[in-house]
């Protein structure tokens, strides 16, 4: 099978690349829009399953899309799996830090704070709920933050939304076990901290875009996943692409990709 072109061509360069810690992967790629602002902001969070030889490069193109339609976008780099502390719980903190860098972005950057939408894909989608379901980790528990920034609404392209069950179904050839450092049954701390289904429910509006064709994160984990958040009470609506495969959902190119700006509009 050929790689999808967004892996291969290089994306349209960024405005600026900041950093926003101290460590070589703490660093985000800002695109901003024409006129003066202040502009709503997606935080995009790549995917590649947690894994360092997969980097930012790839979602340049969405994001230079959504930057043409109106929207700042701020693309997240963060240590991975095969970095140093990356997974449990450099991974966790770095997309942490990252976002909450948006408050310091703002005091130089046309960005309203008051219209955040998170987007991830794949792993990318899984940071990003959780991101938007930390607020929920109480004091004194690893990966707390005492203020979050808190998003208008979440978009999970075919994410990774419950790492219990993603490990049970092998998942990238086990990575799950690696980037949490062991099974459910092992560490369930760490399941019940970082993975978004058991944080449930986040209190923010999501929106999950799955490809039924998905042969890599099967949609079944964002089917199981809205039922639950909509019973507890949260706003999630599940968008199932009939005809879409697992990169379809971040190709600015493919017919579907006007469902995923929808998707972004819906929340703010």
């Amino acid at each position: 099978m050929s790689q999808p072109w967004m892996l291969e061509t290089p994306a349209p360069p960024a405005d600026t690349r900041i950093p926003y810690g101290d460590i070589t992967h703490q660093f985000g790629d800002l695109r901003l829009p024409r006129g003066e602002g202040p502009h709503p902001v997606v935080v995009m969070i790549h995917g590649g399953f947690w894994r360092a030889r997969y980097d930012l490069e790839h979602v340049g193109h969405l994001c230079a899309d959504l930057t043409r339609r109106g929207y700042a976008t701020w693309s997240l780099e963060y240590r991975r799996v095969g970095h140093p502390e990356g997974g449990w719980t450099g991974t966790f903190e770095d997309v942490a830090r990252g976002t909450d860098y948006l408050r310091t972005l703002a005091r130089r950057y046309p960005l309203d704070l008051k219209r955040v939408v998170l987007m991830g894909h794949s792993a990318g989608g899984h940071l990003a709920l959780w991101l938007a379901g930390r607020g929920r980790l109480e004091a004194g528990e690893p990966l707390h933050t005492p203020t979050p920034l808190v998003p208008r609404g979440v978009v999970s392209l075919a994410g990774v939304v419950d790492l219990a069950r993603a490990h049970t179904l092998n998942l990238g050839n086990g990575i799950v076990e690696s980037f949490l450092g062991g099974t459910p049954a092992q560490v369930p701390e760490r399941y019940r901290l970082g993975s978004p289904a058991a944080l449930l429910p986040l209190g923010v509006k999501q929106v999950l875009v799955h490809g039924v064709k998905d042969d890599i994160v099967p949609v079944a984990l964002s089917e199981a996943y809205q039922a639950r958040a909509t019973a507890l009470g949260d706003s999630a609506r599940l968008v199932r692409l009939e005809n879409a495969e697992h990169f379809a959902v971040i190709d600015p190119r493919a017919a579907e990709w006007t469902q995923i700006v929808e998707a972004v509009g819906s929340l703010l």
